[in-house]
């Protein structure tokens, strides 16, 4: 900590912003994280739980209002209203076969489902790839501050050296402790999303499936 306050206060203006920039990184990665984990652990149960209740029901409207209170992520429900909704008469849409109709509606309501369960993936990326960059950048101007501090002093001893370079390093480790948690938490939720989407993609299906059919 002495280190972390000793180098704030030598560091100039850069310095200071390439500091604050990745603390405002690392709260915002672990605001992702613990929100992306509860979100996505729901939504995992909800599928878990859901599915089978709704097959169980006698139709498609009571297999609705059973699902409804455990759907809470609304994952299932927009699919759900989606088969079961009309296009509007009078557009493009009620032109096209029933069937076509209702591959779109479906595809929609999928997408837009999809893109909820994705929220907050590309900052998880995009903080896990540039941090350790930004970091790279504090070390790099914080060894060349150091350097200009040293030569107006003209002593370039080792001892005059390690330590203002010492600190400047650790902006690099402080990018890596930004980015291996994100790197981390993305790569885990890109797995889940997946394992969500293939049971949404085949829920989508069954329900087409048993709308042709009635």
């Amino acid at each position: 900590m002495t280190e972390l306050i000793h180098l704030w206060q030598a560091g100039d203006g850069v310095a200071r912003f390439v500091s604050l920039l990745l603390l405002a990184m690392s709260v915002c990665s672990w605001v992702l994280i613990f929100w992306r984990s509860w979100t996505l652990a729901r939504a995992r149960a909800d599928l878990g739980r859901g599915l089978p209740v709704f097959w169980a029901a006698p139709d498609l409207g009571q297999g609705r209002e059973h699902l409804k209170p455990l759907d809470r992520g609304a994952l299932m429900l927009p699919l759900i209203d989606a088969a079961m909704q009309d296009s509007a008469p009078g557009t493009l849409a009620a032109t096209a076969r029933r069937t076509s109709q209702l591959t779109r509606r479906l595809r929609d309501a999928l997408h837009a489902v999809l893109g909820g369960l994705n929220r907050g993936q590309v900052m998880l990326a995009t903080i896990g790839a540039t941090a350790p960059f930004v970091g790279l950048f504090g070390t790099v101007w914080g060894i060349y501050h150091a350097l200009l501090s040293i030569s107006s002093t003209g002593n370039f001893s080792l001892d005059k050296v390690s330590g203002p370079v010492g600190e400047a390093l650790i902006m690099t480790a402080a990018g890596l402790a930004v980015a291996i948690p994100a790197v981390l938490a993305y790569n885990l939720f890109g797995k889940w999303v997946a394992a969500c989407e293939a049971d949404l993609e085949g829920f989508a299906h069954d329900l087409r499936e048993l709308i042709d059919e009635a």
